[in-house]
């Protein structure tokens, strides 16, 4: 977004020195105007720019000195907008914020996605579109600022992904009833499925297909990855599918029963599958341990050596034990090293039964 802002202000070659008024207000708001020169001074070259009415909009809202300074520096292509497009986007944030407190908040951990004005009216329909839709506010609010370029498709355009993954729940056996639920809650998860094209969702439904899951399966992988599926490509899942088919040394039927329990066969590409498989083979797991347990292939090589050598530490093998124990997020696996470490330190006898004399 920097760089669609730098051309629009830079077309105009006359102005190479830096424009004093703009350093002198920068400067009584106590911005790190060398942080600027080193980021981005070609905001600092503009003729015209609005430090003051900027600083003053943003105060209006609750900003103090400090968050203001700390924006600017962050975003200094800020100062380049008018006050009246700011003010419009305030009032569009201000459909899905609680209230003023809550938007200088979000503005001050994102400046970027907040001062992007050139989408206005496609972020406002879009935004409208999403509340009519059934996503609830602090969703949206979400999506202003993690995923930002969702808004600035034409609306049109994200009514028709919606159909066309309305259509394709339907048609793999979904319900009707529970269809705007999975609809919200794949939203929810992952909007960036909105930058998707029809074609490219068509395809990677249809390669599934190909590949014997039932449509019921398929409505199963789509939910377990949080619709990620459309943004890989057939290619892509084959050549997944591929390299685990012959590392696990198994059938069609019983690859697809291992995607089914581990999606990340098919989510994650050849190179990362490799890296990690290779990790666990040099902590001398076995593959026949790894194809029991594949969810282990979720975890990053840095994250599975810290947790086997924390087992090990409290005496548990996990050569010749189950890799169950090594799975799930960082909370699942402190449970279960917790129940591993009061099983090692139970007592092997009852201390309230009574003694045997003759012992």
């Amino acid at each position: 977004r920097s760089i669609l802002i730098h051309s629009t202000y830079t077309t105009d070659t006359k102005s190479r020195e830096e424009n004093k008024k703009t350093i002198e207000s920068l400067y009584r708001l106590s911005v790190d105007i060398k942080k600027i020169r080193r980021l981005k001074e070609w905001v600092l070259l503009q003729d015209a720019a609005y430090v003051k009415e900027i600083a003053d909009i943003l105060q209006e809202m609750g900003a103090d000195e400090t968050t203001v300074a700390n924006i600017l520096e962050r975003c200094p292509e800020a100062i380049l907008h008018t006050p009246a497009e700011i003010n419009s986007q305030r009032a569009l944030w201000q459909l899905v914020c609680q209230n003023e407190k809550q938007l200088i908040k979000l503005i001050e951990r994102f400046p970027e996605s907040f001062f992007t004005t050139e989408y206005h009216e496609n972020q406002k329909a879009n935004i409208l579109f999403f509340q009519k839709l059934g996503l609830k506010n602090n969703i949206i609010t979400r999506f202003l600022t993690s995923a930002p370029n969702i808004f600035y498709n034409p609306v049109e355009k994200n009514k028709n992904m919606i159909e066309t993954l309305q259509k394709n729940y339907l048609s793999l056996g979904g319900s009707d009833a529970n269809m705007k639920i999975w609809i919200l809650k794949l939203l929810s998860q992952n909007p960036f499925v909105l930058l998707n094209t029809p074609t490219a969702i068509q395809e990677n439904l249809e390669f599934l297909q190909k590949n014997y899951f039932t449509d019921h399966e398929v409505l199963q992988l789509l939910s377990k990855l949080k619709g990620f599926i459309f943004q890989l490509t057939p290619t892509t899942m084959q050549k997944s599918m591929l390299f685990s088919k012959n590392v696990f040394k198994c059938s069609d039927e019983e690859l697809k029963h291992l995607v089914l329990k581990c999606p990340a066969l098919l989510y994650y590409s050849v190179p990362v599958l490799e890296e990690r498989l290779e990790g666990l083979l040099k902590e001398g797991i076995s593959v026949a341990q790894i194809r029991e347990t594949p969810m282990v292939l979720e975890l990053t090589t840095q994250i599975v050596q810290y947790r086997i050598k924390k087992l090990s530490a409290s005496g548990y093998d996990i050569k010749s034990g189950t890799l169950e124990s090594l799975n799930g997020t960082k909370k699942d696996f402190e449970v279960n090293y917790g129940k591993i470490q009061s099983k090692k330190e139970r007592p092997i006898f009852n201390p309230v039964a009574p003694i045997n004399i003759e012992d």
